[in-house]
């Protein structure tokens, strides 16, 4: 085991924690001397002490985590997550306050892995886990400018008895993900995507009021993919049924038959999209960071939840800025199953797309 990739690292990320914490209060807790003692026992490992975050007071509990570990990760903390009590996701709570925004104090970073982001975000770890129900993990890698991964429902163990919420991650990039998944998962194989890819662009999916700003700076974004020869949009689009009454009805252990509709329908068109093209693309919020007041009637979920209900993996990957310096994400949807290939296709995009650190 070497310096930079045992004690050494793991001993620098607690610093970093130790110093930035108190302003961001994006961690819970932190365990510095289970750390320091785990790091010096994983010589050999895959991971070598790698430092990571975990989401929330259970996070340390989760399968990823475990299986992280067991690969030579070392936890460093649990990061925040909202508040007891609260009607509203987006958010985050520490142990030194609301979590903020690293672009923007006085706006929320996204939630429910508030936490996980930020620390990536601001480099006080390199990965973190997180979970995602209804855009859990891809909310909060937008508004922060990383890289966000919801998992194929199911792909992965999850306690949530429902069926929406997948295990997902927050990294810096794609290639992170990538370790993850090496991680957590017993095979898997990278896909090198056959560029250009077809994909459909689709603003709003269909149903969804999207803040014209937001829209700009995806498009813009997806112009710069296909100029660059990452994608060849198709000329159709995505027009889905607003799948919000459905998800809360299965949130809430009611669905009803116009739940099964909504889901049967939107899995109808989402299945002939993927049948004609690898990829989907949508931004991943419909508007940019609320304040910490909460986001009043605004749904931050409209384009993300259509996904935890269908099953598919997706990412968010940092597409720009609003004038006002909020980072906007750009979502990237794959069939059910394919997280690698969409990895590989999310590093295909992140080449064009060059992320800025707060």
């Amino acid at each position: 085991m070497t310096e930079a990739g045992g004690v050494g690292e793991v001993g620098r990320a607690l610093e970093r924690i130790g110093r930035e914490d108190p302003r961001l209060s994006a961690f819970i807790e932190v365990w510095p001397e289970r750390a320091l003692a785990d790091a010096g026992r994983t010589g050999g490992l895959p991971l070598a002490g790698l430092p990571f975050a975990v989401k929330g007071p259970t996070g340390i509990r989760s399968y990823a985590a475990r299986r992280l570990i067991a690969a030579g990760g070392v936890p460093v903390g649990a990061t925040s997550v909202p508040g007891p009590g609260t009607y509203w996701q987006t958010w985050g709570l520490g142990a030194h306050g609301p979590t903020v925004n690293p672009w923007r104090r006085d706006r929320t970073p996204g939630g429910s892995s508030a936490g996980s982001a930020v620390a990536v975000a601001t480099d006080l770890v390199g990965l973190a886990t997180g979970s995602d129900g209804a855009g859990s993990v891809r909310i909060p890698a937008a508004w922060c400018g990383v890289f966000g991964l919801k998992t194929t429902n199911g792909l992965l163990p999850s306690p949530d008895r429902t069926g929406l919420a997948s295990a997902g991650v927050l990294t810096r990039s794609a290639a992170g993900a990538e370790t993850y998944l090496r991680s957590v998962l017993d095979a898997y194989e990278p896909v090198p995507p056959a560029l250009p890819l077809s994909a459909v662009f689709s603003p709003d999916l269909g149903y969804a009021e999207v803040d014209p700003e937001v829209a700009a700076v995806v498009r813009r974004a997806v112009g710069r993919l296909a100029a660059a020869g990452v994608v060849r949009l198709v000329d159709r689009t995505c027009e889905l049924l607003d799948p919000r009454e459905a998800w809360q009805t299965v949130r809430g252990g009611s669905p009803s038959p116009g739940t099964e509709e909504v889901r049967r329908a939107n899995d109808t068109t989402l299945d002939a999209l993927f049948a004609c093209v690898p990829l989907l693309l949508t931004p991943t919020t419909p508007n940019r960071p609320h304040g910490h007041e909460g986001p009043g009637g605004l749904f931050s979920t409209a384009l993300t939840w259509a996904f935890n209900l269908s099953g598919h993996p997706a990412a968010s990957v940092p597409a720009g800025f609003t004038a006002d310096g909020c980072p906007v994400g750009l979502q990237l949807v794959a069939e059910r199953g394919a997280d690698a290939p969409l990895l590989a296709m999310a590093r295909a995009a992140e080449d064009v797309l060059p992320t800025v650190r707060p």
